[in-house]
């Protein structure tokens, strides 16, 4: 069984900034690309940044010089950097992961979501 678990979100003003992180916990044995998506009441889940394992990056349009997505493979963590935020941030950030099992199945995990709420 595979667990992530995201950490982070809050309440923040308009212009600040927070940082969110997930933890993957479980019986892996390799996560390949890893990503933030988000959710904001009313709208479809969408995507905010991915990182393969090798580090490459990839962010929306929304994201791009504000946002900050890592990683550190060693402790299967992934994290998320959030500057300059603004009031259309708000959502609950989920965060994602390609894991290949014990098994040497290679799934899709999400975790529960974390919120995010930024105050204008």
């Amino acid at each position: 069984q595979v667990q992530l678990v995201e950490s982070g979100g809050g309440l923040v003003q308009a212009g600040g900034s927070l940082s969110l992180s997930c933890a993957v916990s479980g019986s892996i044995l390799r996560i390949d690309v890893m990503g933030w998506y988000r959710q904001a009441p009313g709208k479809q889940r969408e995507l905010v940044a991915t990182i393969l394992r090798s580090g490459i990056t990839n962010y929306a349009d929304s994201a791009k010089g504000r946002f900050t997505i890592s990683r550190d493979n060693a402790k299967n963590t992934l994290y998320l950097q959030m500057n300059s935020l603004k009031a259309e941030d708000t959502a609950v950030y989920y965060c994602k992961g390609s894991v290949t099992g014990w098994n040497f199945r290679v799934d899709d995990y999400w975790g529960q979501g974390t919120q995010v709420t930024v105050s204008s």
